[in-house]
């Protein structure tokens, strides 16, 4: 820093207020449906942002939200009939990127019901079975979650799941153990994947979780990310299950990895939403935090990480409206939703890093809020496919040849 740059300056009466929409991507959504992401946002800020540090260092959910989330009527954004909210698909994304700037735990908590778990059911389903379960689900009477990950399986779920399925007649037995299940201590719904013995492929089943004998959940405990979230060891013995509740669509891994490219969709928005909210309170604290006389935010070095992480949240939203246009217009593929969720999250992780950077030691105390979101930030970065796995996805892609064993 230069001496002439070390003076005391005159600051503005009034700063601007902090604003991660940059290139106004907002003004994208079509007017009803901005209506309710500024409904979204309002909750968000008045309801959730006063406790949810709270309930993060407690590694507790927020039951007592349940209510207000309901009301909100957002359950089944971007799913059209049985009782869902509709919209589009760039809805339920802003949705989630409305959250995910507020808390990362509670949007993943949201986006495990809404996105996996009755994803799972629309998009695999019978028409018998989106009936049944989507309408509770969408009025977040019923919540659920979904099992996929193992103890030991967690990118080869395509070929290696150990939990199994054996049919008898009209019913099948499940016995094998999942992990990581977002949700699952407290929730009504399952969706679990097993490997068939007689075919060897994977295929889909709904559980109730409380009613069901033989199925039972264990909470994963000392997590340092995405702590409000509440996740699960399920383990199945010889839990037996209808055919009526097999989801008629989901036959082989095909049709799970069909979910999969949906939510990965949805993480790169999440992610970009935790970056906006570490920006928006790194760049308060700016404001705010005096040294040698001045706003550190008049600094030379901290306008450049200011700038920096604009740049990756400005490039992140642009990414993610374009992948939600190409999914309007039927485009979308798994490498454009690998590349999203890659990128998105990877940025995430870069931006966070230079929030904690600004706040300096209070960068690593949760109730600067900056906390929080560095350490959610790992796990966006890991969850619904590693950062290595989506790139071996848009390899692939753009060069013809698999890497994939």
């Amino acid at each position: 820093m230069t001496a002439e740059a070390a003076k005391p300056v005159k600051q503005p009466k009034s700063l601007p207020a902090p604003n991660s929409d940059f290139y106004e991507v907002y003004e994208t959504l079509a007017p009803e449906e901005l209506a309710t992401v500024k409904r979204v946002r309002a909750f968000m800020e008045a309801k959730v942002a006063p406790v949810i540090t709270k309930y993060w260092v407690d590694d507790a959910f927020p039951f007592d939200l349940l209510p207000a989330v309901r009301e909100l009527g957002i359950g089944g954004a971007g799913m059209q009939g049985y009782g869902c909210a509709g919209g589009s698909s760039k809805l339920l994304g802003f949705i989630l990127m409305e959250m995910g700037r507020v808390d990362p735990s509670f949007c993943t908590f949201f986006g495990v019901h809404d996105g996996l778990a009755m994803g799972s059911i629309y998009i695999d389903g019978s028409e018998e079975q989106k009936q049944k379960w989507l309408p509770p689900m969408a009025r977040l009477e019923k919540i659920g979650c979904f099992g996929l990950t193992e103890p030991l399986v967690g990118s080869g779920a395509s070929r290696g799941l150990t939990t199994t399925a054996k049919r008898e007649g009209d019913t099948w037995t499940l016995n094998g153990e999942k992990r990581w299940i977002g949700n699952a201590p407290w929730c009504d719904v399952s969706v679990i994947w097993a490997r068939d013995l007689a075919d060897d492929q994977v295929k889909g089943f709904i559980i109730e979780n409380k009613t069901t004998p033989g199925f039972s959940v264990e909470k994963i405990q000392n997590k340092i990310a995405l702590k409000v979230v509440q996740n699960g060891h399920i383990t199945l013995k010889d839990v037996r299950v209808p055919e009526a509740n097999r989801l008629q669509g989901g036959n082989s891994f095909r049709d799970t990895a069909r979910v999969l490219k949906m939510t990965r969709y949805a993480v790169a928005w999440m992610a970009t939403g935790c970056a906006m909210g570490a920006y928006e309170a790194a760049l308060k604290y700016s404001q705010e935090r005096l040294q040698f006389g001045r706003p550190i935010g008049s600094f030379q070095l901290v306008q450049d990480l200011l700038a920096r992480m604009i740049a990756n949240i400005t490039a992140s939203q642009c990414l993610i409206v374009r992948q939600a246009q190409l999914h309007a217009e039927g485009k979308l593929t798994d490498a454009h939703a690998a590349l999203a969720k890659a990128f998105a999250t990877a940025k995430c992780r870069e931006t966070v890093a230079w929030a904690r950077e600004v706040l300096g030691g209070n960068g690593i105390v949760a109730d600067y809020k900056v906390a929080r979101f560095f350490t959610d930030a790992e796990a966006l970065y890991s969850y619904e496919g590693t950062f290595q796995m989506q790139n071996l996805i848009i390899g692939k892609a753009v060069t013809g040849l698999s890497a994939f064993v």
